[in-house]
Protein backbone atom coordinates (compact mmCIF):
# COMPACT_ATOMS: atom_id res chain seq x y z
CA UNK A 1 0.00 0.00 0.00
CA UNK A 2 1.48 3.45 -0.99
CA UNK A 3 2.22 5.59 1.75
CA UNK A 4 -0.48 8.43 2.21
CA UNK A 5 0.95 12.10 1.30
CA UNK A 6 -1.39 14.93 0.82
CA UNK A 7 1.82 17.36 -0.22
CA UNK A 8 1.40 15.13 -3.51
CA UNK A 9 -1.72 16.89 -4.36
CA UNK A 10 0.62 20.19 -4.94
CA UNK A 11 0.07 19.94 -8.77
CA UNK A 12 -3.77 20.34 -8.64
CA UNK A 13 -3.15 23.28 -6.47
CA UNK A 14 -0.40 24.82 -8.53
CA UNK A 15 -2.88 24.53 -11.59
CA UNK A 16 -6.07 26.18 -9.86
CA UNK A 17 -3.62 29.25 -8.36
CA UNK A 18 -1.95 29.64 -11.86
CA UNK A 19 -5.35 29.09 -13.89
CA UNK A 20 -8.18 30.74 -11.53
CA UNK A 21 -5.57 33.34 -9.77
CA UNK A 22 -4.63 35.25 -13.01
CA UNK A 23 -7.59 34.71 -14.62
CA UNK A 24 -9.35 36.44 -11.83
CA UNK A 25 -6.77 39.15 -11.23
CA UNK A 26 -6.70 39.74 -15.16
CA UNK A 27 -10.46 40.15 -15.76
CA UNK A 28 -11.64 41.36 -12.51
CA UNK A 29 -8.83 43.38 -11.13
CA UNK A 30 -7.09 44.88 -14.16
CA UNK A 31 -10.53 44.66 -16.27
CA UNK A 32 -9.29 43.11 -19.55
CA UNK A 33 -11.87 41.56 -21.12
CA UNK A 34 -12.04 38.33 -21.56
CA UNK A 35 -8.69 37.82 -19.26
CA UNK A 36 -9.66 34.08 -18.51
CA UNK A 37 -9.62 33.18 -21.86
CA UNK A 38 -6.58 34.65 -22.36
CA UNK A 39 -4.61 32.66 -19.40
CA UNK A 40 -3.06 29.63 -21.48
CA UNK A 41 -4.62 26.50 -19.85
CA UNK A 42 -2.16 24.16 -21.09
CA UNK A 43 0.90 26.21 -19.44
CA UNK A 44 -1.20 26.18 -16.06
CA UNK A 45 -0.87 22.47 -16.59
CA UNK A 46 2.58 22.20 -17.15
CA UNK A 47 3.41 24.11 -14.72
CA UNK A 48 1.47 21.64 -12.61
CA UNK A 49 3.34 18.20 -14.61
CA UNK A 50 6.75 20.21 -13.71
CA UNK A 51 5.49 20.37 -10.12
CA UNK A 52 5.01 16.84 -9.96
CA UNK A 53 8.02 15.97 -11.73
CA UNK A 54 10.23 17.53 -8.90
CA UNK A 55 8.26 15.60 -6.03
CA UNK A 56 9.20 12.01 -4.97
CA UNK A 57 12.88 12.50 -5.62
CA UNK A 58 13.31 8.37 -4.86
CA UNK A 59 11.88 7.80 -8.35
CA UNK A 60 13.67 8.21 -11.39
CA UNK A 61 13.00 10.26 -13.88
CA UNK A 62 12.15 7.63 -16.67
CA UNK A 63 10.27 6.00 -14.41
CA UNK A 64 8.05 9.42 -13.53
CA UNK A 65 7.70 9.63 -17.77
CA UNK A 66 6.60 5.50 -17.80
CA UNK A 67 3.69 6.20 -15.13
CA UNK A 68 2.30 9.22 -17.21
CA UNK A 69 2.62 7.34 -20.38
CA UNK A 70 0.50 4.58 -18.82
CA UNK A 71 -1.96 7.32 -17.56
CA UNK A 72 -2.60 9.03 -21.09
CA UNK A 73 -3.13 5.37 -21.98
CA UNK A 74 -6.46 4.99 -20.36
CA UNK A 75 -9.28 3.75 -22.24
CA UNK A 76 -11.30 6.82 -21.19
CA UNK A 77 -9.04 9.02 -22.21
CA UNK A 78 -8.35 7.24 -25.54
CA UNK A 79 -12.06 7.42 -25.67
CA UNK A 80 -11.77 11.18 -25.00
CA UNK A 81 -9.36 12.44 -27.82
CA UNK A 82 -11.19 10.09 -30.28
CA UNK A 83 -14.45 12.07 -29.39
CA UNK A 84 -13.00 15.34 -29.51
CA UNK A 85 -10.99 14.09 -33.28
CA UNK A 86 -14.21 13.08 -35.15
CA UNK A 87 -15.81 16.33 -33.05
CA UNK A 88 -13.80 18.87 -34.20
CA UNK A 89 -13.44 17.44 -37.66
CA UNK A 90 -17.29 17.42 -37.88
CA UNK A 91 -17.24 21.05 -36.99
CA UNK A 92 -14.74 21.77 -39.76
CA UNK A 93 -17.48 20.21 -41.90
CA UNK A 94 -20.50 21.46 -41.55
CA UNK A 95 -19.38 24.96 -40.33
CA UNK A 96 -20.97 27.88 -39.28
CA UNK A 97 -23.76 28.03 -41.99
CA UNK A 98 -24.93 24.49 -40.88
CA UNK A 99 -25.66 25.63 -37.54
CA UNK A 100 -26.97 28.73 -38.53
CA UNK A 101 -29.62 27.07 -40.73
CA UNK A 102 -30.82 24.84 -37.96
CA UNK A 103 -31.09 27.38 -35.50
CA UNK A 104 -33.03 29.99 -38.06
CA UNK A 105 -35.08 27.03 -38.84
CA UNK A 106 -35.79 26.43 -35.23
CA UNK A 107 -36.52 29.98 -34.18
CA UNK A 108 -39.25 30.20 -37.64
CA UNK A 109 -40.96 27.28 -35.90
CA UNK A 110 -41.38 28.08 -32.47
CA UNK A 111 -41.22 31.75 -30.84
CA UNK A 112 -38.07 33.41 -30.16
CA UNK A 113 -38.59 33.46 -26.28
CA UNK A 114 -39.02 30.00 -25.60
CA UNK A 115 -35.38 28.89 -27.43
CA UNK A 116 -33.57 29.04 -25.08
CA UNK A 117 -35.85 25.68 -23.02
CA UNK A 118 -35.58 24.11 -25.99
CA UNK A 119 -32.17 23.90 -26.12
CA UNK A 120 -32.17 22.87 -22.76
CA UNK A 121 -34.77 19.91 -23.33
CA UNK A 122 -32.67 18.86 -26.76
CA UNK A 123 -29.91 18.35 -24.90
CA UNK A 124 -31.37 16.14 -22.09
CA UNK A 125 -32.96 13.86 -24.32
CA UNK A 126 -29.85 13.73 -27.30
CA UNK A 127 -27.55 13.32 -24.16
CA UNK A 128 -29.80 10.61 -22.49
CA UNK A 129 -29.95 8.83 -25.52
CA UNK A 130 -26.13 8.84 -26.77
CA UNK A 131 -25.03 8.78 -23.07
CA UNK A 132 -22.30 11.07 -23.47
CA UNK A 133 -21.96 14.79 -22.55
CA UNK A 134 -19.21 15.70 -25.06
CA UNK A 135 -20.84 14.69 -28.45
CA UNK A 136 -24.14 16.57 -27.19
CA UNK A 137 -22.40 19.87 -26.21
CA UNK A 138 -20.27 19.39 -29.78
CA UNK A 139 -23.86 19.14 -31.95
CA UNK A 140 -25.82 21.55 -30.60
CA UNK A 141 -23.47 24.14 -28.77
CA UNK A 142 -22.72 25.57 -32.32
CA UNK A 143 -26.78 26.00 -33.12
CA UNK A 144 -27.05 27.70 -29.26
CA UNK A 145 -24.50 30.18 -30.53
CA UNK A 146 -26.87 30.77 -33.73
CA UNK A 147 -29.83 31.05 -31.78
CA UNK A 148 -28.06 33.39 -29.12
CA UNK A 149 -27.08 35.61 -32.31
CA UNK A 150 -30.75 35.87 -33.88
CA UNK A 151 -32.78 35.64 -30.81
CA UNK A 152 -30.72 38.19 -28.48
CA UNK A 153 -30.24 36.14 -25.18
CA UNK A 154 -26.33 35.90 -24.02
CA UNK A 155 -24.15 33.55 -25.58
CA UNK A 156 -23.35 32.67 -21.92
CA UNK A 157 -27.26 31.64 -21.30
CA UNK A 158 -27.53 29.28 -24.29
CA UNK A 159 -24.38 27.42 -23.92
CA UNK A 160 -24.99 26.75 -19.94
CA UNK A 161 -28.35 25.61 -20.90
CA UNK A 162 -26.80 23.27 -23.17
CA UNK A 163 -24.02 22.08 -21.11
CA UNK A 164 -26.55 21.51 -18.13
CA UNK A 165 -28.53 18.95 -20.34
CA UNK A 166 -25.89 17.36 -21.44
CA UNK A 167 -24.92 16.91 -18.10
CA UNK A 168 -28.48 15.65 -17.04
CA UNK A 169 -28.39 12.85 -19.92
CA UNK A 170 -24.62 11.72 -18.60
CA UNK A 171 -25.99 11.81 -15.09
CA UNK A 172 -28.84 9.13 -16.20
CA UNK A 173 -28.32 7.68 -19.65
CA UNK A 174 -28.00 3.79 -19.47
CA UNK A 175 -24.79 3.61 -21.96
CA UNK A 176 -23.32 6.53 -19.94
CA UNK A 177 -20.23 5.30 -19.28
CA UNK A 178 -20.37 6.86 -15.66
CA UNK A 179 -23.38 5.06 -15.09
CA UNK A 180 -21.42 1.69 -15.98
CA UNK A 181 -18.37 2.33 -13.79
CA UNK A 182 -20.66 3.38 -10.31
CA UNK A 183 -23.36 0.01 -11.37
CA UNK A 184 -20.10 -1.82 -11.78
CA UNK A 185 -18.08 -0.78 -8.89
CA UNK A 186 -21.16 -0.44 -6.26
CA UNK A 187 -22.94 -4.03 -7.62
CA UNK A 188 -25.93 -3.02 -8.52
CA UNK A 189 -28.27 -3.16 -11.58
CA UNK A 190 -28.29 -0.02 -13.75
CA UNK A 191 -32.39 0.19 -13.43
CA UNK A 192 -32.39 0.46 -9.89
CA UNK A 193 -29.33 2.74 -10.06
CA UNK A 194 -31.85 4.94 -12.34
CA UNK A 195 -35.20 4.60 -10.36
CA UNK A 196 -32.66 5.99 -7.29
CA UNK A 197 -31.18 8.41 -9.35
CA UNK A 198 -34.21 9.78 -11.71
CA UNK A 199 -36.31 10.85 -8.34
CA UNK A 200 -32.99 13.43 -7.50
CA UNK A 201 -32.10 14.58 -11.45
CA UNK A 202 -35.72 14.77 -12.87
CA UNK A 203 -36.74 17.73 -9.75
CA UNK A 204 -33.51 19.57 -10.84
CA UNK A 205 -34.25 19.48 -14.33
CA UNK A 206 -37.77 20.57 -13.99
CA UNK A 207 -36.33 23.43 -11.90
CA UNK A 208 -33.82 24.15 -14.44
CA UNK A 209 -36.20 24.64 -16.67
CA UNK A 210 -38.61 26.43 -15.43
CA UNK A 211 -35.72 29.01 -13.96
CA UNK A 212 -34.71 28.88 -18.02
CA UNK A 213 -38.13 30.18 -18.52
CA UNK A 214 -38.95 32.62 -16.36
CA UNK A 215 -35.28 34.34 -17.43
CA UNK A 216 -36.65 34.01 -20.91
CA UNK A 217 -40.29 34.83 -21.23
CA UNK A 218 -40.10 38.50 -20.24
CA UNK A 219 -36.43 39.38 -20.87
CA UNK A 220 -35.86 42.46 -22.78
CA UNK A 221 -34.16 41.32 -25.62
CA UNK A 222 -34.98 42.55 -29.26
CA UNK A 223 -34.55 39.17 -31.51
CA UNK A 224 -33.14 39.92 -35.23
CA UNK A 225 -35.10 39.48 -38.30
CA UNK A 226 -34.49 35.70 -38.90
CA UNK A 227 -32.39 35.36 -42.13
CA UNK A 228 -32.61 33.61 -45.28
CA UNK A 229 -31.42 30.22 -44.95
CA UNK A 230 -31.04 26.85 -46.73
CA UNK A 231 -32.88 23.88 -45.77
CA UNK A 232 -30.18 20.92 -47.20
CA UNK A 233 -27.47 22.01 -44.65
CA UNK A 234 -29.50 21.14 -42.10
CA UNK A 235 -29.54 17.44 -43.07
CA UNK A 236 -26.31 16.80 -41.25
CA UNK A 237 -27.57 18.21 -37.99
CA UNK A 238 -30.95 16.58 -38.50
CA UNK A 239 -29.28 12.76 -39.18
CA UNK A 240 -26.67 13.29 -36.08
CA UNK A 241 -29.56 14.63 -34.11
CA UNK A 242 -32.45 12.18 -34.72
CA UNK A 243 -28.89 9.32 -34.59
CA UNK A 244 -28.67 11.08 -30.88
CA UNK A 245 -32.08 10.61 -30.05
CA UNK A 246 -32.19 6.66 -31.23
CA UNK A 247 -29.25 6.41 -28.92
CA UNK A 248 -26.47 5.37 -31.97
CA UNK A 249 -22.96 5.11 -30.61
CA UNK A 250 -21.52 8.75 -30.44
CA UNK A 251 -18.55 7.88 -33.07
CA UNK A 252 -20.75 6.49 -35.63
CA UNK A 253 -23.24 9.70 -34.95
CA UNK A 254 -20.35 11.81 -35.70
CA UNK A 255 -19.18 10.13 -38.71
CA UNK A 256 -22.74 10.28 -40.79
CA UNK A 257 -22.81 14.22 -39.58
CA UNK A 258 -19.17 14.19 -41.59
CA UNK A 259 -19.74 12.04 -44.42
CA UNK A 260 -23.80 13.58 -45.18
CA UNK A 261 -21.92 17.63 -44.23
CA UNK A 262 -19.24 16.40 -46.58
CA UNK A 263 -21.49 14.89 -49.42
CA UNK A 264 -23.75 18.59 -49.26
CA UNK A 265 -21.03 20.80 -49.35
CA UNK A 266 -19.09 19.13 -52.32
CA UNK A 267 -22.63 18.61 -54.12
CA UNK A 268 -24.14 22.26 -52.80
CA UNK A 269 -20.52 24.26 -53.44
CA UNK A 270 -20.51 25.58 -50.10
CA UNK A 271 -16.91 25.55 -50.13
CA UNK A 272 -16.63 28.12 -52.66
CA UNK A 273 -14.38 26.01 -55.06
CA UNK A 274 -14.80 23.67 -57.55
CA UNK A 275 -13.39 20.17 -58.86
CA UNK A 276 -10.52 19.11 -56.82
CA UNK A 277 -10.04 22.63 -55.50
CA UNK A 278 -13.32 22.12 -53.52
CA UNK A 279 -12.42 18.12 -52.09
CA UNK A 280 -8.48 20.51 -51.35
CA UNK A 281 -10.76 23.31 -49.44
CA UNK A 282 -13.19 20.68 -47.61
CA UNK A 283 -10.21 18.68 -45.97
CA UNK A 284 -8.72 21.72 -44.84
CA UNK A 285 -11.75 22.73 -43.25
CA UNK A 286 -11.17 19.41 -41.75
CA UNK A 287 -8.15 19.69 -40.44
CA UNK A 288 -9.06 23.34 -38.82
CA UNK A 289 -11.87 21.79 -37.30
CA UNK A 290 -9.79 19.06 -35.64
CA UNK A 291 -7.01 21.36 -35.17
CA UNK A 292 -9.64 23.47 -32.90
CA UNK A 293 -9.44 21.30 -29.96
CA UNK A 294 -5.64 20.88 -29.92
CA UNK A 295 -6.36 22.57 -26.62
CA UNK A 296 -8.46 20.22 -25.30
CA UNK A 297 -6.75 17.29 -26.14
CA UNK A 298 -4.23 18.29 -24.78
CA UNK A 299 -5.65 19.31 -21.41
CA UNK A 300 -6.80 15.85 -21.20
CA UNK A 301 -3.51 14.30 -21.82
CA UNK A 302 -1.39 16.45 -19.37
CA UNK A 303 -4.45 16.11 -16.60
CA UNK A 304 -4.15 12.06 -16.92
CA UNK A 305 -0.31 12.56 -16.82
CA UNK A 306 -0.44 14.24 -13.56
CA UNK A 307 -3.25 12.15 -11.83
CA UNK A 308 -0.13 9.23 -12.69
CA UNK A 309 1.95 10.67 -10.74
CA UNK A 310 -0.16 12.01 -7.85
CA UNK A 311 -1.73 8.33 -7.80
CA UNK A 312 1.67 7.05 -7.23
CA UNK A 313 3.12 9.32 -4.74
CA UNK A 314 0.15 8.23 -2.71
CA UNK A 315 -2.38 12.18 -2.79
CA UNK A 316 -5.22 10.17 -3.78
CA UNK A 317 -5.23 7.75 -0.96
CA UNK A 318 -4.61 10.39 1.02
CA UNK A 319 -7.88 12.21 0.39
CA UNK A 320 -9.76 9.39 0.26
CA UNK A 321 -8.72 8.92 4.15
CA UNK A 322 -8.95 11.67 5.16
CA UNK A 323 -12.54 12.08 3.96
CA UNK A 324 -13.63 8.42 5.40
CA UNK A 325 -12.19 9.47 8.65
CA UNK A 326 -14.22 13.11 8.52
CA UNK A 327 -17.54 11.85 7.29
CA UNK A 328 -19.74 9.34 9.93
CA UNK A 329 -23.07 8.05 10.14
CA UNK A 330 -25.22 7.61 7.10
CA UNK A 331 -25.76 10.82 6.08
CA UNK A 332 -22.42 11.42 6.89
CA UNK A 333 -21.56 8.63 4.68
CA UNK A 334 -23.38 9.90 1.67
CA UNK A 335 -21.85 13.67 1.82
CA UNK A 336 -18.59 11.79 2.28
CA UNK A 337 -19.02 9.55 -0.68
CA UNK A 338 -20.10 12.79 -3.04
CA UNK A 339 -17.31 15.14 -1.72
CA UNK A 340 -15.00 12.12 -2.08
CA UNK A 341 -15.75 11.39 -5.84
CA UNK A 342 -16.20 15.78 -6.31
CA UNK A 343 -12.53 16.26 -5.11
CA UNK A 344 -11.40 13.52 -7.26
CA UNK A 345 -13.21 15.17 -10.25
CA UNK A 346 -11.82 18.31 -9.79
CA UNK A 347 -8.22 16.30 -9.22
CA UNK A 348 -9.15 14.24 -12.74
CA UNK A 349 -10.80 16.70 -14.55
CA UNK A 350 -12.65 13.71 -15.90
CA UNK A 351 -16.08 12.16 -14.30
CA UNK A 352 -15.75 8.49 -15.28
CA UNK A 353 -12.06 8.32 -14.03
CA UNK A 354 -12.95 9.75 -10.24
CA UNK A 355 -15.80 7.23 -10.09
CA UNK A 356 -13.71 4.60 -10.90
CA UNK A 357 -10.89 5.74 -8.16
CA UNK A 358 -13.78 6.31 -6.00
CA UNK A 359 -15.55 2.95 -5.69
CA UNK A 360 -13.52 0.80 -3.67
CA UNK A 361 -13.97 3.33 -0.77
CA UNK A 362 -17.06 4.11 -1.27
CA UNK A 363 -18.03 0.78 -1.07
CA UNK A 364 -16.14 0.44 2.36
CA UNK A 365 -18.32 3.68 3.30
CA UNK A 366 -21.72 2.18 2.21
CA UNK A 367 -20.95 -1.04 3.85
CA UNK A 368 -20.43 0.32 6.71
CA UNK A 369 -22.88 2.80 7.25
CA UNK A 370 -25.47 0.53 5.79
CA UNK A 371 -26.04 2.61 2.54
CA UNK A 372 -27.53 0.26 -0.32
CA UNK A 373 -25.20 -0.05 -3.54
CA UNK A 374 -27.91 1.65 -5.46
CA UNK A 375 -27.91 4.52 -3.45
CA UNK A 376 -23.94 4.75 -3.38
CA UNK A 377 -23.83 4.29 -7.10
CA UNK A 378 -26.51 7.02 -7.13
CA UNK A 379 -24.76 9.53 -5.38
CA UNK A 380 -21.28 8.89 -6.75
CA UNK A 381 -22.46 9.73 -10.58
CA UNK A 382 -24.37 12.52 -9.65
CA UNK A 383 -22.06 14.52 -7.66
CA UNK A 384 -19.62 13.35 -10.31
CA UNK A 385 -21.32 15.24 -13.26
CA UNK A 386 -22.40 17.78 -10.78
CA UNK A 387 -18.09 18.88 -10.51
CA UNK A 388 -17.96 17.63 -14.02
CA UNK A 389 -20.38 20.22 -15.05
CA UNK A 390 -18.76 22.77 -13.71
CA UNK A 391 -15.30 23.13 -13.14
CA UNK A 392 -13.69 25.36 -15.96
CA UNK A 393 -11.08 22.97 -16.94
CA UNK A 394 -13.31 19.89 -17.66
CA UNK A 395 -13.70 18.32 -21.38
CA UNK A 396 -17.51 19.67 -21.26
CA UNK A 397 -16.48 23.35 -21.02
CA UNK A 398 -13.55 22.99 -23.01
CA UNK A 399 -15.49 21.64 -26.07
CA UNK A 400 -18.35 23.97 -25.46
CA UNK A 401 -15.87 26.85 -25.90
CA UNK A 402 -13.97 25.12 -28.27
CA UNK A 403 -16.88 24.65 -30.61
CA UNK A 404 -18.17 27.91 -30.43
CA UNK A 405 -14.75 29.73 -31.15
CA UNK A 406 -13.98 27.40 -34.13
CA UNK A 407 -17.44 29.03 -35.54
CA UNK A 408 -16.39 32.53 -34.77
CA UNK A 409 -18.28 33.08 -30.93
CA UNK A 410 -16.00 34.71 -28.10
CA UNK A 411 -17.10 33.03 -24.88
CA UNK A 412 -14.78 32.43 -21.97
CA UNK A 413 -15.49 29.47 -18.90
CA UNK A 414 -16.43 31.99 -16.87
CA UNK A 415 -19.14 33.37 -18.44
CA UNK A 416 -20.68 30.24 -18.62
CA UNK A 417 -20.24 29.07 -14.97
CA UNK A 418 -23.02 31.56 -13.46
CA UNK A 419 -25.63 30.37 -15.76
CA UNK A 420 -25.18 26.83 -15.22
CA UNK A 421 -28.79 26.17 -13.56
CA UNK A 422 -28.68 22.65 -13.45
CA UNK A 423 -25.33 21.17 -11.92
CA UNK A 424 -26.07 23.88 -8.95
CA UNK A 425 -30.12 22.72 -9.07
CA UNK A 426 -28.75 18.73 -8.66
CA UNK A 427 -26.59 19.57 -5.67
CA UNK A 428 -29.25 21.26 -4.07
CA UNK A 429 -31.57 18.25 -5.01
CA UNK A 430 -29.05 15.68 -3.61
CA UNK A 431 -28.38 17.15 -0.15
CA UNK A 432 -32.23 17.27 -0.10
CA UNK A 433 -32.45 13.54 -0.81
CA UNK A 434 -29.86 12.83 1.46
CA UNK A 435 -30.87 14.53 4.59
CA UNK A 436 -34.52 12.66 3.89
CA UNK A 437 -33.02 8.99 3.46
CA UNK A 438 -30.74 9.70 6.47
CA UNK A 439 -34.42 9.98 8.26
CA UNK A 440 -35.58 6.34 7.04
CA UNK A 441 -34.61 2.82 8.21
CA UNK A 442 -31.45 1.67 6.85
Amino acid sequence: MKKQKLSSLLPIAVFLIFYLGLGIWSEYIMKIPMGFYNIPIVVAFMLAILTACFQNRSLSFDRKLELMGQGIGDKNIITMLLIFLTAGTFVGVVGRSSAESVAYLMLSLIPARFSVAVLFVVACFVSTSMGTSVGTITLIVPIAAAVSETSGFSLALCVASVIGGAMFGDNLSFISDTTIAACNGQGCAMKDKFRENFHIAFPAALASLALILVLTLNADVHPAPIPAYNLIQIIPYVLVLIGGIIGINVFVVLLIGIVSGAVIALATGATGQTGILAVKALLENMGSGAAGMFETSMVAILVSAICALIREYGGFEALLGWIKKAFRGKRGGQIGMGLLVGAMDIATANNTVAIVMANPIAKEMSEEYGITPRKAASILDTFSCIFQGIIPYGAQMLVAISAAHELGYAISAFDIIPNLFYPYLLAMSSFFFIAIDSKKKA
